[in-house]
């Protein structure tokens, strides 16, 4: 064999025996795995999206609730409605929040005859994640009690940590800032 047929042979056994009308075929089957693997990336980002939007909303709306069931007390019915509102706790916050109210809160509310409302003036998301959030509430809360009957108002700002526990948002811990 001469090298004319060497080069010969390797040149026939490099051509593949694939037409034009194949390789489009191939190139567009790849263009639209390609394209397909791209919409997922984006569908994924953008559920992604949806669900940190749907925790912040979720969050914040659950932070208000509770900071006012927790805060807000009646001296005529402080023990249930401050029982209630540990529904909203957990973890270890909860057994001192608890320990708190019956120590301190409802013993000094009756004798007092303590009524405290509270609203939230604004709210807003610090963090989150599908599963925790940190949320910075602005408080106003109006106090009465039998030695002061006209209202007394303070402003108060709280930073509420929150974790998601059975699909329920449940706080963690309240601090004031």
């Amino acid at each position: 064999m001469t090298d004319k047929d060497v080069d010969k042979s390797t040149q026939q056994s490099r051509k593949l025996p694939v037409s034009k009308a194949t390789a489009l075929k191939i190139v567009a089957a790849l263009a639209v795995v390609a394209l397909a693997v791209a919409v997922g990336f984006l569908w994924y980002g953008d559920r992604q999206d949806q669900l940190a939007e749907q925790a912040r909303t979720e969050a914040v709306d659950a932070a208000s609730r509770q900071a006012v069931a927790m805060l807000a007390y009646d001296f005529a019915n402080v023990d249930s409605q401050l029982a209630a509102a540990a529904d909203g706790i957990t973890g270890s916050f909860r057994d001192d929040y608890t320990t708190l109210v019956e120590g301190t809160i409802a013993p000094g509310a009756k004798e007092k005859q303590l009524t405290v409302q509270v609203t939230v003036q604004a709210a807003a998301p610090v963090s989150t994640t599908p599963t925790e959030a940190v949320v910075l509430l602005y408080l106003n809360q109006t106090t009465t009690s039998a030695e002061a009957p006209d209202a007394r108002t303070s402003g108060s700002r709280v930073r509420v940590s929150l974790q998601k526990v059975d699909d329920r948002w449940l706080v963690d811990q309240l601090t004031p800032v």
